[in-house]
């Protein structure tokens, strides 16, 4: 089972907000998923973001694969580099 952590869109026309989700790659974008690790506002300003560190960093040692809009949002808030080390210290 291919696992991926992406974007669920949840809110209304015009006012989006995401929840960040792991789930199976072949699951639609709104439908099932595994667990949910966190949530991205980008109509807020600033931007709010919260990301449970801790699961993220599990399943992406677990070999879950970020989209590339989680990928930014994970550089930003420095878990790339955290994975990055914890890799290197196996």
């Amino acid at each position: 089972m291919a696992v991926k952590i992406r974007l669920k869109r949840m809110g209304s026309k015009r006012s989006p907000f995401y929840r960040l989700v792991v789930a199976d790659s072949r699951s639609p974008r709104d439908g099932r998923f595994i667990e949910e690790i966190g949530y991205y506002n980008p109509v807020t300003e600033p931007v709010d973001v919260k990301i449970d560190e801790e699961k993220a960093l599990d399943w992406m040692m677990k070999g879950a694969k970020p989209s590339d809009t989680v990928r930014n949002l994970f550089s930003t808030a420095g878990l790339m580099e955290k994975l990055h080390n914890a890799k290197n210290q196996k």
